[in-house]
């Protein structure tokens, strides 16, 4: 699968990190642990009320944004497109993709910046409450043919199903430009509420796709990881399927699946982050011509790494270690 530069598509989000003391907001508020839930700005800044006196941390966000943000780090040629608002939080955004040497194809929208508030317990896991804002504007009118000159493959976040026509839109006009489809499943929960949009858009465009085992599970409707697995790879190209402290199982064009394990976290403290980080380590391997198991073990460094911190953003020390530990892969002296 020859791939060299990926543009991403998603929500284009401000990240609003909250560390919880305990789950008890989320059990008062009905909100299920690890879910994603759309909500609006009333809503979302009542929850924000209740959690003012807890630590919190504000960063670049947005699933596909957090994925094509870790590939520009890693080398990889990659553009974004999205939608924010004529504010600050939009200008900040804007500003972040430039920093990195990101092409963005980003449009202006009514309504202020969408922000995701990201609840994490103290276990790590995170349930994000999303207000998408200016990104629930981005329409078919905002994605040209222009937008994919040079690239290889479209990368899609699955938070981005709230927009059917959309994503076909984008889908269906990045195949007639020759491009390679990827998608991200996304969370379990939105994957339930659109099964049979995504079974649709995979058989007939899609060529990649990324889950954990919960969104496996939904999409494939079978429990087990492996028939998950199998299932995903009948309908696309390459299918990944991260199974938590056992790393992924991986499987491309009818061969025989493999796993690769992950790389142990000093100390797991916000999953925010994870499974974007490890698309984006992944997706780095393809585009460099690495092997699949070189590629999963590039994608459980980056995924390591970034549950060591609260959200998406650390050190440039941290970033050395991922470096040197992808040198290493590439030379094989490197694999879980």
């Amino acid at each position: 699968m020859q791939i060299k530069r990926v543009i991403g598509i998603g929500n284009a989000l401000t990240d609003f990190l909250v560390n919880l003391r305990n789950d008890e907001v989320l059990d008062r508020l009905n909100l299920g642990k690890g879910s994603m839930n759309l909500v609006d700005s009333e809503f979302q800044r009542q929850i924000q009320g209740e959690t003012a006196d807890l630590p919190h941390t504000l960063s670049l966000g947005g699933s596909a944004a957090n994925t094509i943000r870790c590939m520009a780090r890693l080398g990889t040629p990659v553009g974004y497109i999205g939608k924010v608002g004529k504010d600050s939080t939009g200008h900040f955004f804007e500003q972040a993709l430039d920093n990195l040497g990101i092409d963005p194809y980003v449009a202006h929208g009514v309504n202020r910046s969408g922000r995701c508030l990201s609840l994490v317990s103290p276990d790590g896991e995170r349930t994000m409450i999303t207000y998408l804002g200016a990104a629930l504007e981005l329409c078919e009118a905002d994605i040209t043919a222009e937008a994919f000159e040079g690239y290889d493959c479209l990368y899609i976040e699955g938070f981005m199903v709230q927009s059917h026509s959309v994503i076909r839109h984008a889908i269906k006009l990045a195949k007639e430009c020759g491009l390679k489809v990827a998608i991200d499943l996304a969370s379990y929960n939105v994957v339930l509420e659109n099964r049979a949009f995504l079974l649709d858009i995979v058989d007939k465009y899609v060529d990649i796709i990324f889950a954990n085992e919960q969104e496996a599970a939904a999409f494939s409707g079978e429990k087990e990881p492996e028939k998950a697995l199998e299932f995903i790879a009948s309908r696309c190209q390459l299918a990944v399927v991260k199974i938590g402290t056992r790393g992924a199982l991986i499987k491309k064009d009818g061969l025989e699946p493999l796993q690769v394990g992950i790389m142990a976290a000093a100390k797991r403290v916000d999953t925010t982050g994870a499974g974007d980080f490890y698309a984006a380590g992944f997706m780095s391997g393809l585009c460099q011509g690495l092997d699949l198991r070189q590629c999963g073990t590039i994608g459980a460094i980056t995924a390591g790494k970034v549950i060591e911190v609260v959200g998406t953003t650390f050190g440039e020390e941290a970033w050395k270690e991922i470096f040197s530990l992808v040198e290493e892969v590439k030379t094989q002296k490197c694999l879980f």
